[in-house]
């Protein structure tokens, strides 16, 4: 595969004639498709701290929807999901669903947002009362729900359960049905990932209704939506205080932070090297390669307008 030519025909934005204008968001392209269904186009963007990076990642959009087509098909029989073909590497024909305005965050560990909290002194997130004493990756003695509100822009904010049913944004007995999916999600990812050598640090699920019944929408169990690390040598890691080895868009974050950009206002969004974006590509295609089993192998996709064109006739 050349190199160079991965870079440069990254899929950053998408126009088909025909659907109309997508729905554009972070990564994704979405276009309504006739029959209430919605031509879901994978771009290869990549975001992190709320703001899409100015370079593309290659391939990303193709290990991102693969993955997302591995995961829905793994939790099937737990709700259904909103998937009805993967016709294209980069694309997904979904169900239209009345998305719920909120991301069910569940973790299992100290890590990321979490750990920074924590690490500022305070011992509650998201009306949960974290243990004392805990460092840095620490396992919780139950992994732990903390959603947050889905913003059209700017970041999302942590929410407890109790101000979402106060201010009633969730009725609850759909709640109690969405915390117990969410459960019995992350324990289902938790084992995939345990059989893989990973661990499923924490994730986030989206969630709609089609026809009024509760649908996991949007990506499952995917390095943009999920945290993993390494279980091989995990215990030897916490008890010298090392970093943990892992695989997931943190490593990104930090290299943001260590350019002195956290999204904040102000700041300024630093380029991405292509040697730094080919790096990204590989840890993407790690994951892929290490979660699902099976070798990752990239299409170089040269005018995917026209690909989607011919895709999307059928539903028009």
């Amino acid at each position: 595969m050349n190199k160079q030519e991965a870079l440069e025909h990254c899929i950053t934005s998408t126009n088909v004639k025909g659907p109309g204008e997508p729905y554009r968001g972070k990564v994704r392209d979405v276009y309504s498709l006739k029959g209430g269904m919605l031509g879901i186009v994978v771009s290869d963007r990549i975001s992190a701290f709320d703001h899409i990076m100015k370079q593309a990642i290659p391939f990303k959009g193709q290990i991102l929807n693969q993955l997302s087509a591995f995961g829905f098909s793994k939790v099937e029989d737990i709700m259904p999901t909103h998937v009805v073909e993967v016709p294209h590497p980069n694309v997904m024909i979904s169900k239209k669903c009345e998305p719920i305005p909120i991301e069910v965050v569940v973790r299992g560990y100290l890590t990321g947002h979490a750990w920074r909290v924590y690490k500022s002194g305070k011992r509650e997130l998201c009306g949960v009362t974290l243990p004392g004493g805990m460092k840095e990756h620490d396992k919780f003695p139950e992994p732990i729900l903390t959603p947050a509100t889905k913003a059209k822009e700017g970041h999302d904010e942590d929410i407890s359960e109790q101000e979402i049913l106060d201010r009633k944004i969730v009725a609850p007995k759909r709640w109690e049905e969405i915390r117990e999916k969410a459960f019995k999600l992350f324990k289902r990812g938790t084992e995939i990932s345990a059989r893989q050598g990973l661990i499923l640090v924490d994730t986030k699920y989206e969630m709609g209704l089609h026809d009024g019944e509760l649908t996991l929408i949007d990506e499952v169990h995917t390095s943009d939506s999920s945290r993993y690390f390494y279980l091989e040598g995990y215990e030897k890691r916490q008890k010298k205080g090392e970093p943990q080895k892992q695989l997931s868009k943190e490593f990104l974050r930090e290299w943001l932070m260590d350019k002195g950009f956290q999204g904040k206002e102000g700041q300024t969004l630093p380029d991405l090297p292509d040697s730094f974006r080919w790096s990204i590509y590989q840890r993407y295609a790690e994951l892929f390669e290490t979660l699902t089993g099976e070798k990752f192998k990239p299409v170089i996709v040269k005018n995917i307008d026209k690909e989607l064109e011919e895709i999307f006739q059928q539903y028009l």
